[in-house]
């Protein structure tokens, strides 16, 4: 067990070169929710503070007993950083072992979220999405855009790719990420072109307490799929009663917080139980699905118990 002084710092640097695959982050977070069925893992419902200057901050915390490991994320999102030359959203995974409570690893927290985000994600796609989606529109083009088309080209047989962003220089990174993979990219002028005859859609618009929705579920396909990583606070709520399933990822969460992500009444049920078989992610090829999400700290421990034990197994 690691000391104070000796304690492993896994940076973005280092936790991209271990090779984790998005089979591989859906398989464990698929095993920790049925490990919390089991009792032998454990998460809080996230805690998080608001200050009146748009500032959003919050802690996530899980725990494991096999193996013996405790995740504790903190984030900042802070919209006045990219003037500071700094991405908007920064923060730390601080591991322990959760027997002894003796620290183990501390882990960029920037990576962590990028790949757990489009992990949980893929995890509720490989349940609520139609197997032959071909065509993935993204509302929004930053580091979440990016880590979703990389998991959703491992998991569908993707030919294009739709954007609609803010930044250029983003979506020029984005398509030409889509170009190094053979697909076709098409940038779009509003998020309805982006959206409409889409397979799949992945919005992940960055928080701000001014944004005013802008998109309506009325315009997706029947039989498509959305994971919405942001709050749902670019969509316009009202509209989501057309879809036909709604999953969230931690019912338990969302009900101790008051600003609900979307009203009950169309919630179907959250990831752990569809993980573990009590209702069907899809039952029709028609239907419109979407999983909106705050993020569940299961997928924080499943992807830092994977990368510090990939890390540790490949240290000299």
């Amino acid at each position: 067990m690691s000391s104070i002084e000796t304690i492993p710092l896994l940076n973005e640097k280092k936790l991209s070169a271990l090779g984790i695959t998005t089979s591989e982050v859906i398989q464990s977070i698929e095993t920790l929710i049925s490990n919390q069925e089991n009792q032998t893992a454990w998460s809080a419902p996230k805690a998080v503070i608001l200050p009146e200057d748009g500032r959003y901050m919050m802690a996530a915390l899980a725990a494991t007993d096999d193996p013996p490991l405790l995740a504790v994320k903190t984030v900042v999102l802070n919209p006045r950083n990219p003037a500071r030359g700094l991405p908007q959203i920064n923060g730390l995974v601080t591991m322990l072992d959760s027997d002894t409570g003796l620290p183990v690893a501390i882990l960029d927290g920037n990576w962590i979220t990028a790949v757990r985000t489009a992990g949980l994600s893929a995890t509720a796609a490989k349940y609520m999405a139609r197997k032959d989606a071909s065509v993935i529109a993204f509302i929004g083009s930053g580091v979440q855009a990016g880590s979703h088309l990389q998991a959703f080209s491992d998991l569908f047989p993707l030919e294009e790719v739709r954007v609609f962003g803010r930044g250029q220089t983003n979506i020029d990174t984005l398509c030409e990420d889509a170009a190094s993979r053979s697909l076709s990219s098409v940038v779009c002028s509003s998020a309805e072109e982006a959206v409409t005859n889409a397979d799949l859609v992945i919005s992940s618009v960055t928080y701000s307490a001014s944004l005013v929705p802008f998109i309506d579920a009325n315009w997706l396909k029947p039989g498509s799929f959305s994971a919405i990583t942001d709050l749902a606070a670019p969509w316009i709520k009202d509209s989501f009663s057309a879809f036909d399933q709604i999953t969230i990822d931690d019912l338990q969460q969302e009900d101790t917080l008051p600003n609900k992500l979307v009203s009950p009444e169309f919630v179907t049920g959250d990831l752990s139980g569809m993980i573990l078989g009590k209702f069907a992610g899809r039952t029709r090829d028609s239907d419109r699905n979407a999983f909106i999400f705050r993020g569940h700290a299961m997928g924080d421990l499943a992807l830092s118990m994977l990368a510090y034990q990939r890390a540790l197994g490949t240290r000299s």
